[in-house]
C-alpha cells in the first residue's frame, strides 16, 4: 500500500512538473510571437513612409527613375515577406535602397530644406529608434524560447509537444555599420 502511494506521489510530481515547463513554454512562445509583432508593426510603418519619401524626392530627382522602381518593388517583397529569414533579406535589401535615396536627397538643398522632407525624415528616425528596440526585445524573447526549448529536461516535454526554435531577426554588421545618415538639421544652405 505503502509503494503505490509512493507511485501516484511520483506521477503526481511528474505530471505537476509537465504542466509548469508546458505553461512556461507557451508564455516564452507568446513573448517569441508577440516580439516579433512589434517589428512588424514598425517594418510596416516605415513601409508606408518610403513612398512619402520617393515622392519627396521625385520632383527634385525625377532622372533616378530606376532607384524609385527598385524601391517600389522591395517594398512589395518586404511586405509580402511571411517568416523572419525572408523579412531579413527584403530588410537588408530595402534599407541599401533607402539609404541610397537618402543620400540622393542629399544633393539637392532645396529639398534638403523642404519642411515635408524635414518631417518624413524625423519620422524615419523616429521609427528606426522603434525598430531597434522591438528587435532588442524580440530577439531577447527567441533567445529566452530556444533556451528552455533546447534545454534538459524541458526537451523532453517541448519536442514531443511541438516547440521549436525561434529564428532571430539579425541584419548584417556591415549594413548597420552603413545604415543612412539622417541630417535633422534645419539650416537652409
Amino acid at each position: 500500500m505503502r509503494m503505490q502511494w509512493i507511485a501516484i506521489a511520483v506521477l503526481v510530481a511528474v505530471v505537476l512538473y509537465v504542466i509548469v515547463v508546458f505553461n512556461r513554454l507557451v508564455r516564452l512562445r507568446n513573448q517569441t510571437r508577440e516580439g516579433w509583432s512589434g517589428i512588424d508593426v514598425q517594418l510596416r510603418r516605415r513601409t508606408d513612409l518610403i513612398p512619402n519619401l520617393v515622392d519627396a524626392v521625385k520632383g527634385y530627382a525625377a532622372h533616378e527613375r530606376a532607384l524609385f522602381e527598385q524601391i517600389a518593388a522591395l517594398r512589395a517583397s518586404s511586405l509580402a515577406a511571411d517568416n523572419v529569414s525572408k523579412q531579413e533579406a527584403a530588410e537588408r535589401a530595402l534599407k541599401g535602397a533607402l539609404s541610397r535615396l537618402l543620400v540622393l536627397a542629399e544633393s539637392y538643398p532645396q529639398l534638403k530644406a523642404n519642411e515635408n522632407f524635414l518631417k518624413l525624415q524625423e519620422q524615419l528616425a523616429e521609427i528606426e529608434d522603434q525598430l531597434q528596440m522591438a528587435r532588442r526585445y524580440y530577439n531577447g524573447s527567441a533567445r529566452n524560447l530556444n533556451v528552455a526549448v533546447q534545454s534538459f529536461p524541458s526537451v523532453l516535454i517541448a519536442r514531443p509537444l511541438g516547440f521549436r526554435e525561434a529564428a532571430f531577426f539579425e541584419l548584417d554588421d556591415r549594413e548597420a555599420a552603413q545604415a543612412p545618415k539622417i541630417s535633422l538639421s534645419r539650416d537652409k544652405p
